[in-house]
């Protein structure tokens, strides 16, 4: 699905903390274009019951304010990027996984011990997003007022606007997209030529940069993966067991999506006609990685429930 990206300056001290809230919460913002929509009312409790979701799931104190309104394509999000010192970065997410003692994110930082460069790409930085540097460390770190925009098509979706075709869920849309605002995404493809980040004196192009999602993209052969020459690329926690594929091909739709096939998910690259997938374990542990919070032992019951499949459909491939 399509997004656009605006980057902010370098932050290597962020912003304080602000007060925190009892769990996750997002705050959403309908535009003109929702609330003058005759079916605004079906579109609104659409997306609420996906915001709910994510509320009753992640327990980390923030507060997202995301803006929602209509527009073409399929859905897409508008988001800032943060130039953050990878070590502070990688601080963070180790702090936070011995706080929690959450097995994914402990085996995350495993994978990502706390170093002044990251593993990917070498770099002393990573792009990190609004709600995820409040997710690490603290609400209000990022100084964002919104943590983005998410539009949707609602002449194609069900509920959507009267007359639509009705061929997508508009609930998995949504919840596609919010995974996006929360942090989901590569950096691979997303035109940053031209920029250029890290701190000094180990300055570079922004597009040698990876997003922390990026820290769990690997090859076939279980080595880290940073281009899209190959289609072979891999989410995978710790570089062994893969959870999806990516969609790792020039094809128009976002590197850090899942390559589509016979099952649909959410994080699909492309959606799937009258399915109506819901946020599952490749997309929570995907976000449980990169720092958001589901206490223990929810996170067991949740990969009881469908890591087993997931293994089914695909275990590690060899080169």
């Amino acid at each position: 699905m399509t997004r656009w990206t605006v980057i902010l300056a370098a932050a290597g001290a962020l912003a304080a903390a602000g007060p925190a809230t009892a769990n996750l919460t997002i705050t959403p913002t309908f535009g003109g274009s929702i609330t003058s929509d005759l079916n605004a009312a079906a579109i609104e409790a659409t997306i609420n019951s996906a915001i709910l979701t994510y509320e009753h799931l992640f327990t980390n104190p923030i507060d997202v304010a995301i803006t929602f309104q209509e527009g073409g394509g399929l859905g897409g999000s508008s988001f800032s990027l943060f130039d953050i010192s990878y070590s502070a970065f990688s601080t963070a997410l180790y702090n936070n996984a011995h706080t929690t003692m959450n097995a994914t994110q402990l085996a995350a930082v495993a994978a990502n011990p706390i170093s002044l460069f990251n593993p990917v790409t070498g770099t002393n930085d990573i792009l990190m997003k609004c709600a995820n540097i409040d997710a690490l460390f603290g609400n209000g770190a990022s100084g964002c007022a919104s943590a983005g925009t998410i539009t949707l098509n609602t002449s194609l979706t069900t509920p959507g606007s009267p007359g639509s075709a009705s061929q997508y869920s508009l609930l998995t849309v949504v919840e596609h997209e919010i995974d996006e605002i929360l942090g989901l995404g590569s950096t691979l493809g997303l035109g940053l030529s031209g920029q250029t980040c890290g701190f000094s004196p180990n300055t570079g192009p922004c597009t040698n940069v990876p997003s922390p999602e990026d820290l769990f993209r690997y090859a076939s052969d279980g080595t880290r993966s940073f281009t899209t020459a190959t289609t072979n690329a891999y989410f995978s926690i710790d570089g062994t067991t893969d959870l999806a594929q990516f969609n790792n091909t020039n094809n128009g739709a976002d590197h850090a999506d899942w390559q589509s096939g016979a099952v649909p998910r959410v994080q699909d690259a492309f959606g799937t006609p009258g399915a109506s997938p819901t946020l599952g374990p490749a997309e929570i542990a995907a976000l449980t990685a990169i720092g958001y919070n589901v206490p223990e032992p929810g996170t067991y019951a949740l990969f009881a429930i469908g890591i087993a499949g997931l293994l089914r459909l695909r275990r590690r491939q060899r080169a």
